[in-house]
């Protein structure tokens, strides 16, 4: 059973970061499919960044470019995302996902993955 847990989030304050991780169990994270996604009160999930683990590329939301990386490590079966000059607007429940079809397709930022995680707060106050 595939099962995904994030950690890392909570309260900073604006211009702060925080690491986020998504630890995966039931399977091993080598050629898969890898996202963070972010969700704003009574809005849709949005993706904020995916990484295909075989070959390490990954891509992002414009919002995020530039402040935000994604990374993995294989050896810990863990997915992070290191968040940098974080900005209120940034505020929403982060939630890792994993495996979707073509993983770097130009829809990879809607919520169309096949597992997720129970979602970590951050809030960034000004």
């Amino acid at each position: 059973q595939v099962q995904l847990v994030e950690s890392g989030g909570g309260s900073v304050q604006a211009g702060g970061s925080l690491r986020l991780s998504c630890e995966v169990s039931g399977y091993t994270l080598s050629r898969r499919c890898m996202a963070w996604f972010r969700q704003f009160p009574g809005k849709e999930r949005e993706g904020v960044a995916v990484i295909e683990t075989r070959a390490g590329t990954s891509n992002y939301a414009d919002s995020v470019k530039g402040r935000f990386t994604i990374s993995q490590n294989n050896d810990k079966n863990t997915v992070y995302l290191q968040m940098n000059s974080l900005k209120p607007e940034d505020t929403a429940m982060y939630y890792c996902a994993a495996d979707r079809v073509m993983c770097l397709g130009g829809d990879w930022y809607l919520p169309e993955y096949n597992y997720w995680g129970q979602g970590t707060q951050v809030t960034v106050s000004s």
